[in-house]
């Protein structure tokens, strides 16, 4: 004669195993990782493919098509740059270029106990934002610049940076890269920048479309020295 099903063995909903129960939490966890595991392949794959080939544009050049006409640029290597650009860039910039992993921790904290809101960007930092991503500061955008600049800094040389740097940054309204700045301002190449072009060249980059080259400024006489002394003391060493 069959037993009736007593109450107690019905298995309680709470003891059921796991996998048989949906959890919203779980599932939104999962999709989370797989997510940022995508994303974190993309960043290596972008990474290794401009390592080798040149970035043909970025989405800043792309932005700012819409409000200026684009200056016919031209990727220049680094052997045809002059070399006191590459040290006048440096030393406005990121002196310390050479001696770090790509986030400058010594000037970091002397923005902080400065209590200043910015200030402390690599060039490494710089690449990444320019070729890989969008200008304007968000914590989304800095995350993934908190990301990408590891990984252009262990696949990429310095040289490799610095190249990529002065070919996509802007230079004044609608210029893009060295070879057009050194045209449109100079009305030179890049290999024949002298010393005063190019410490005027680089006083502009932090705001190139409100200052100008037509004069010596505070700023690019402090670059110029700048130029000359981290040419003596080896912090131009890892791109010459």
């Amino acid at each position: 004669m069959r037993r009736p099903v007593q109450t107690e063995d019905i298995p309680d909903a709470a003891a059921l195993p796991s996998r048989r129960r949906f959890s919203l939490a779980g599932w939104l966890g999962g999709w989370l990782r797989w997510l940022a595991l995508r994303a974190l392949l993309a960043g290596v794959v972008l990474v290794l493919l401009f390592a080798l080939f040149n970035p043909p544009t970025t989405l800043t050049i792309i932005q700012n098509a819409r409000d200026y006409p684009i200056a016919e640029r031209r990727w220049r290597d680094l052997g045809e740059i002059s070399p006191v650009m590459l040290r006048s860039v440096v030393a406005a910039e990121d002196a310390n270029f050479c001696r770090h992993w790509g986030f400058d921790m010594e000037e970091i904290r002397r923005v902080v106990a400065a209590g200043r809101g910015g200030g402390a960007s690599t060039l490494s930092q710089q690449v990444v934002k320019n070729v890989y991503l969008w200008q304007g500061r968000s914590w989304t955008r800095k995350a993934f610049e908190a990301v990408l600049t590891p990984m252009i800094e262990a696949v990429w040389t310095k040289r490799r940076i610095l190249e990529v740097y002065l070919n996509v940054a802007e230079f004044g309204p609608g210029v893009f890269g060295i070879d057009a700045a050194a045209r449109h301002h100079f009305g030179t190449t890049p290999d024949r920048l002298d010393y005063v072009q190019a410490a005027r060249l680089a006083a502009i980059l932090p705001a190139p479309k409100s200052r100008s080259t037509h004069s010596a400024s505070r700023r690019s006489r402090a670059i110029a020295d700048g130029a000359a002394t981290i040419e003596k003391d080896g912090r131009a060493d890892c791109f010459e």
